[in-house]
């Protein structure tokens, strides 16, 4: 798989310009929305749940809520976690990113 490539060719999870932006657009500390698409397994369900465990170092899952696609083949899920600042959140999407079988991000 070819990785992403950006125009401005910096990655916009280490941007003090995406930083800038979710202090501008939410309030931190508080709950944020990530939702990660990709196969209907519970290997998947689990490794996005500790991801987000790793990063905000929680010994618990966040809450979150599964959608199946009508052919049972992909899952969403959406994680609603306290996070405390900006930088929470751009390392829960990059520790995302490495999960296996991961199809979008949102």
């Amino acid at each position: 798989m070819m990785p992403l490539r950006f125009l401005n060719h910096r990655d916009p999870l280490n941007s003090a310009d995406s930083q800038e932006l979710l202090n501008a657009t939410h309030v931190f500390p508080g709950k944020y929305m990530f939702k990660a698409i990709g196969p209907n397994h519970d290997d998947f369900i689990d490794a996005v749940l500790r991801a987000v465990r790793l990063v905000l170092k929680h010994d618990f899952d966040p809450p979150y809520s599964l959608n199946a696609s009508v052919g049972g083949r992909h899952v969403s899920i959406t994680v609603e976690p306290c996070v405390d600042t900006a930088r929470d959140v751009l390392d829960v999407y990059a520790r995302l990113r490495t999960v296996d079988g991961l199809l979008l991000l949102l």
